[in-house]
């Protein structure tokens, strides 16, 4: 009797629970549904309020309680936020991919209304990649839809992406059509935000347009920056105000007002590096929260749900065994130890697996991570090097023009500073291409003292302001050249002295170089740099060479800097086959030393005549030569001519690839300075159509984006060298005089 009644017990017990679940589930369901939305308006609020973190953190939230199956039909509004959150932040690459699944997620659903407006965010962001062809498909795409949904309220946002792709393409008089229809249309429903969007972009075009195809242009991009200040400053949207800067730079250049155009566009580079400082952490933000956090969460959460129905199915197993043995009471003790064994080892098997599973997916998505932050910083890095091009290359000009010595001081402190924040891009970008095992190293002839003179002579400075004494110490035995990457012996040897004298205050730091070893045409070279600095403790020797790391929190304030030279001289020095060593002890300085074997050149001493008579040459070969600078940006054209007139060369100035072939068709030029990305064709097409008429005239890649990894395409294209923005300006004519030099020999 006790047995039957706790089974009716149990049956009770279970009816309620059922009961219980389903008069709750479907109010869960829809205080979910309030949940999501809610969190989506608010980070689309905080979007256009251009507070970043809180919107990163709201569509994150949204984002886990959609990954839910019964809420998956609002997945596309949420990717899409997502996308427009990360073009926002600037961050293309991760809108491409969020926006990608917006429109899975839409399709799934057949929902047209939401895809139009997917289907036009995929275009401008397609615009700011340069898919111009791939964006004009999805803009007309989405235009279509709008039509067929007779949504005359949102096709305005075809506009505004037209308007965009017109401007990017050099068609001005369209973009300018296209974005007064834009603002008007936003003014009328109240979208401020798009409005004074649309007005920047039309300031943006008339500064660019040629005044002959438009009266009064710069004026009225005047009026409509004025336009952009009345609604932006009361509502706080800065992005848009420093936008202001740089346009009004444009549109000063085109009044012929060079300084005060310098002016404006010192104040945008600032302003915008404070913008991209912030854009930056939100970008951490949402990578931690997607790929730490979020999904993390979600995983375990999916796994308890499966753990919990495998629970139920196990318990109402047991209870139909239950059964089974009040009904077969002669085989009870048998069927149930049987029952319990089978069932013990199916459920060891499940977790065993779904553990395997739970691995594997926590595998994949730390190499997402990996793959995203390496893909962030690359996409960062290449995009400071356009604005560090116009500081540079200004504080070049005017170091030049013999300034107040007052002047020169501060001239000089900026181009620290630029030489400086130069170091920590090429840092980053050489650490990226480091871990993703993309460097190679060259075997050229080069004089190794000449070489690490030269890294002495420029650390010199940085040493006598800290009250430091640099000593240099070289093994005359040492063969006059060696074969192998002087490039990077000059990397590593500046990344360990900077190190030394940063945490070295009025003491010595010696520089060793000797022989240990020679056999045939083989050297093996002994590097050392001691000093008497600070010192690194034990612990923290086993993890200096890792990136981002630093002695400890003190000294990262103290002395400032990112952690990430040593890191970079243990995974240069492994790609030569060798290894760094240390010795230290705080308080007494420390000790790093390698070893690089080097093979012999065959050539001898007299090389050093011939060098001298080089570098005479060099220096007169400049003069009177005629150069072509093909460059869209009018501030950049500015600065590069301006440098190479300083040599006393000939240049003319073209804005885009088609103009740059018709130049060349017509003109006989000693050298062509080419960009890469420019409006119409890009840099690399022009130099294909040059070479169908010309095969002799070199042509230099002048562009900020970095080629190495396909450097071989550029060749093949018909470039004979390249030069990186921002650059050296001893490296820039040292390439210029090359090329020069090696046509005037094939011309004889």
């Amino acid at each position: 009797m006790r047995k039957s009644f706790s089974i009716y017990r149990i049956f009770v017990f279970l009816f309620f629970c059922t009961l219980f679940s389903v008069k709750l589930y479907p109010q869960q369901i829809k205080d979910t549904v309030e949940t999501i939305k809610q969190l989506q308006l608010t980070a689309t609020k905080k979007l256009h309020q251009e507070n970043y973190i809180e919107a990163v953190e709201n569509l994150n939230d949204a984002n886990k309680l959609a990954m839910f199956p019964k809420y998956n039909n609002h997945k596309a509004d949420i990717e899409l936020s997502i996308a427009e959150l990360y073009y926002n932040l600037e961050y293309f690459n991760k809108a491409n991919e969020q926006i990608k699944n917006a429109i899975n997620s839409a399709k799934d659903f057949g929902d047209n209304q939401k895809l139009a407006k997917i289907y036009n965010r995929y275009g401008i962001i397609l615009i700011a990649t340069g898919a111009y062809t791939e964006s004009k498909v999805y803009l007309a795409k989405a235009d279509s839809l709008y039509k067929k949904n007779n949504d005359k309220a949102s096709s305005v946002n075809t506009t505004y992406g037209e308007g965009l792709l017109a401007l990017k393409l050099g068609d001005y008089e369209v973009a300018i059509s296209k974005f007064k229809a834009a603002a008007k249309n936003f003014k009328q429903q109240g979208l401020y935000y798009y409005e004074a969007s649309s007005y920047s972009h039309l300031a943006d075009a008339l500064s660019l347009i040629n005044p002959a195809n438009y009266l009064n242009a710069l004026a009225e991009a005047k009026e409509y920056l004025d336009l952009v200040s009345e609604i932006a400053i009361p509502e706080g949207l800065s992005k848009l105000l420093v936008e202001n800067h740089r346009i009004n730079s444009q549109i000063l250049v085109g009044q012929e007002e060079s300084a005060l155009a310098e002016k404006e566009l010192k104040h945008y580079i600032h302003q915008k590096d404070s913008l991209k400082q912030v854009y930056l952490q939100a970008i951490e933000r949402g990578i931690q929260a997607e790929s730490a956090i979020g999904d993390l969460k979600e995983t375990i959460a999916n796994q308890k749900f499966d753990l919990n129905k495998k629970e139920k199915t196990l318990f109402f197993g047991k209870l139909t065994a239950w059964l089974s043995i009040a009904l077969i009471l002669i085989l009870s003790l048998l069927t149930l130890s049987l029952y319990k064994n089978n069932n013990l080892r199916a459920k060891a098997n499940e977790l065993l697996q779904d553990k395997n599973s739970e691995l594997q997916e926590a595998k994949e998505k730390a190499e997402k991570a990996s793959q995203a932050k390496a893909q962030f910083l690359s996409t960062i890095t290449h995009e400071l090097r356009t604005p560090m091009y116009t500081v540079t290359g200004l504080t070049h000009l005017l170091l030049e023009e013999g300034p107040k010595p007052e002047q020169r001081e501060h001239l000089n402190s900026l181009k620290f500073s630029g030489e400086y924040l130069l170091s920590l891009i090429n840092n980053i970008l050489d650490l990226n291409k480091l871990e993703a095992n993309k460097v190679e190293l060259e075997k050229v002839p080069f004089q190794l003292k000449k070489r690490i003179d030269g890294v002495l002579i420029a650390l010199n400075k940085s040493a006598e302001n800290k009250g430091n004494i640099i000593t240099f110490e070289y093994d005359e035995a040492l063969p006059y050249e060696v074969i192998g990457d002087s490039l990077k012996i000059s990397q590593i040897l500046i990344n360990l002295i900077s190190n030394s004298v940063k945490f070295t205050e009025n003491g010595t730091i010696w520089v060793r170089v000797k022989r240990l070893e020679k056999k045939k045409k083989k050297v093996i070279v002994r590097f050392e740099i001691k000093d008497t600095g600070d010192g690194i403790s034990k612990k923290k020797q086993h993890t200096i060479f890792e990136s981002f790391s630093q002695g400890s929190l003190q000294i990262n304030r103290k002395y400032g800097g990112t952690g990430l030279g040593l890191s970079i001289v243990k995974n240069l020095l492994e790609l030569m086959g060798s290894k760094i060593f240390l010795e230290s002890k705080l308080g007494e300085g420390s000790k790093f030393w390698f070893d690089i074997t080097y093979e012999v050149s065959e050539i001898e001493n007299e090389a050093a005549e011939h060098a001298k008579n080089e570098d005479h040459f060099e220096k007169s070969i400049f003069e009177g030569k005629s150069i072509l600078i093909v460059e869209d940006n009018k501030i950049n054209q500015m600065i590069t001519k301006k440098i190479l007139e300083k040599k006393k060369m000939i240049c003319t100035v073209v804005d885009n690839g088609t103009e740059a072939v018709k130049q060349a068709s017509e003109k006989a030029f000693d050298v062509i300075l080419m960009d890469i990305h420019m409006p119409g064709i890009s840099g690399i097409e022009a130099t294909k159509r040059i070479r169908e008429f010309n095969q002799t005239v070199p042509v230099i890649a002048l562009t900020a984006i970095t080629i190495e990894e396909n450097i071989e395409d550029f060749y093949n294209a018909g470039f004979n060298e390249f030069i990186p923005k921002p650059f050296n300006a001893d490296d820039f004519f040292e390439k210029i005089n090359r090329v020069l030099r090696n046509n005037e020999f094939l011309m004889m």
